[in-house]
């Protein structure tokens, strides 16, 4: 029986994807070449004083990115050092200054780490008008420079990308607004929660009285996975009935996450001039995401000891309504994504298991990854295929037409080296510096040794690739790891955008030339495996030896 439920739920999830693949990779498409703005647009665009028919150069392009997300810093924060004085506070302090940097570097960064308990640390306004908001247009900047690399394959001498604010506006107005409206409706029709009551005080069958937390809930979990946000309304995030009541809504869920995602290589593919391309790239993604998916699976089925034996697999941590299978599909989607969500704990996974997670974030969460930063995450990488076929078959290096020169290829090696030097770096850090290893080991390691090496590796790891999830047994609110992570975050998610923006506008610049019969294919099956083995080489040779160091020795102990 558990097998069979297995098989329907991945058919149903793989039916789902290659039925929205088409339709909306073409709309998102439509959406970023569109020469017609919507009246609420252009009244957006007088406000802020935007010529939405100017195109900018990377340089301009970045400037609106950071100075637009700098402000949503300083908002975000403002909003939680004011809630005490702000309606809907149901009564709550104000949040501490670490605390209140970290969180606002984490939702404005797509990374919605949280080292708090949301539901009694956040009022409804700090949620509704600083966390949801981010979630809504950090989401839109992602697919925003997604669409900028992909026109600057495209474009032919043109020296500019884009608009930034169009594609912002676009992007939340017509894609993420109306899509998180409607499933915001499906996830309440499933049992998810959606009211202003606040507390709740009720009498337990057992004569005892507990405290019944509300919230509109709906609203946020819609967008919290459609843009691969991950941000929870409360601390078990999707193991919470009130967000994620039941099996078929933890499956909407797990759709929600890799619609966009998914969606994009057809978009990508539609504004190069080229469908192939775009199932290369789909066809990379599927594969790497069905391999980590079925490791994971097969660890936490086959959990070694007699527990694990006689529960059908290890079930720590694990909700009963989901089951292993449930657990390992959201679990590997939303680390393979850069969503974060949790509707298991994954410290709670066998040793080998809980490395998976890890590992799909080290991999850049490129299969599909999040919402605009799988896709640009999985051309650089294209391009650093590209020169690694052509240095080993002596072809020219060249992609979509464009040449891949000292330029390209220095732009996409710094990208993959920024998340590996702040994920080691942050790690070693922890232990390295007497004073903050002695804060860390007593006070944020609930498990000590290899585990506990594994905890502060996954946290720094889910930093810097902007993922959000966490090994629970971490206690991150104290100073040290509120700085660090947040620097980590932000770090992690700008420094590679004005890279790839970089990259955009080199490549703009641009004249697309001919192939040749010298010009490597990148439309066969040859270069999806040499795309993909390039993915998974980097990986394993940057991060194994301090794999070895945390769950690989625990997990072979």
């Amino acid at each position: 029986m558990q097998t069979l439920f297995a098989i329907l739920q991945v058919s149903t999830l793989v039916l789902v994807l290659v039925l929205l693949y088409r339709p909306l990779g073409e709309y998102l498409a439509r959406v970023y070449t569109s020469s017609k703005d919507f009246a609420v647009e252009r009244g957006f665009y007088r406000v802020i004083g935007v010529d939405a028919r100017s195109e900018q150069t990377w340089q301009a392009y970045l400037r609106g990115v950071l100075a637009f997300s700098l402000v949503g810093v300083l908002l975000v924060y403002a909003l939680q050092r004011a809630q005490a004085v702000l309606p809907f506070a149901l009564g709550l302090p104000a949040v501490p200054e670490g605390l209140s940097f970290n969180t606002a570097a984490s939702f404005v960064a797509n990374t919605n780490w949280q080292s708090y308990s949301p539901e009694v640390t956040m009022g409804y306004t700090v949620q509704l008008t600083g966390l949801a908001v981010q979630n809504f247009v950090s989401a839109a900047v992602g697919i925003a420079i997604a669409i900028a690399l992909v026109r600057g394959f495209a474009s032919r001498r043109s020296g500019t990308i884009g608009n930034f604010w169009v594609d912002l506006t676009r992007g939340t107005l017509r894609v993420l607004l109306p899509l998180s409206v409607v499933m915001a409706v499906v996830l309440i029709a499933g049992g998810t929660i959606q009211n202003l009551n606040g507390f709740t005080d009720v009498t337990t069958i057992t004569g005892a009285t507990q405290t019944i937390p509300g919230g509109p809930v709906a609203s946020q979990e819609a967008i919290k996975l459609l843009g691969t946000n991950g941000g929870g309304f409360f601390n078990a995030n999707s193991a919470h009935p009130f967000e994620n009541p039941t099996a078929w809504t933890s499956l909407v869920q797990n759709i929600l996450m890799l619609a966009i995602p998914f969606s994009l290589p057809r978009t990508f593919g539609r504004m190069v001039g080229d469908h192939k391309q775009g199932y290369t790239i789909l066809a990379v993604m599927g594969v790497i995401f069905l391999a980590s998916f079925s490791i994971l699976t097969a660890l936490e089925a086959r959990g070694l000891g007699a527990a694990p034996m006689a529960a059908g697999g290890a079930m720590e941590g694990k909700e009963q309504r989901f089951g292993v299978f449930a657990s390992t599909l959201f679990g590997s989607t939303s680390t393979l994504t850069s969503t974060g969500a949790v509707n298991s704990m994954h410290d709670s996974y066998t040793a080998l298991g809980g490395m998976m997670p890890m590992i799909n974030m080290m991999l850049g969460e490129i299969a599909p990854g999040g919402v605009g930063s799988g896709l640009y995450g999985m051309l650089v990488l294209a391009v650093i295929a590209v020169f690694i076929g052509g240095l080993l078959v002596g072809r020219t290096p060249e992609y979509l037409g464009k040449k891949i020169g000292p330029r390209e290829i220095k732009l996409a090696s710094l990208y993959i080296l920024v998340t590996p030097t702040l994920v080691l770096a942050g790690t070693a850090l922890s232990f390295a510096i007497p004073g903050v290893r002695s804060d860390v080991e007593t006070t944020s390691i609930w498990n000590p040794g290899l585990h506990g090496l594994s905890e502060v590796l996954y946290a720094f790891t889910s930093a810097a690739n902007n993922n959000g999830s966490a090994f629970a047994g971490l206690t991150a609110n104290t100073p040290w790891f509120n700085t660090a992570l947040g620097v980590a975050m932000l770090l992690g998610r700008f420094v590679p955008i004005v890279l790839v923006l970089a990259l955009a506008g080199s490549l703009a610049a641009q004249d697309r030339v001919p192939s040749t019969a010298g010009t490597l294919p990148t439309n066969r099956p040859q270069f999806v495996g040499l795309l993909t083995g390039v993915a998974v080489i980097i990986t394993a040779l940057t991060y194994f030896p301090v794999l070895a160091l945390g769950p690989l020795a625990e997990g072979l102990s």
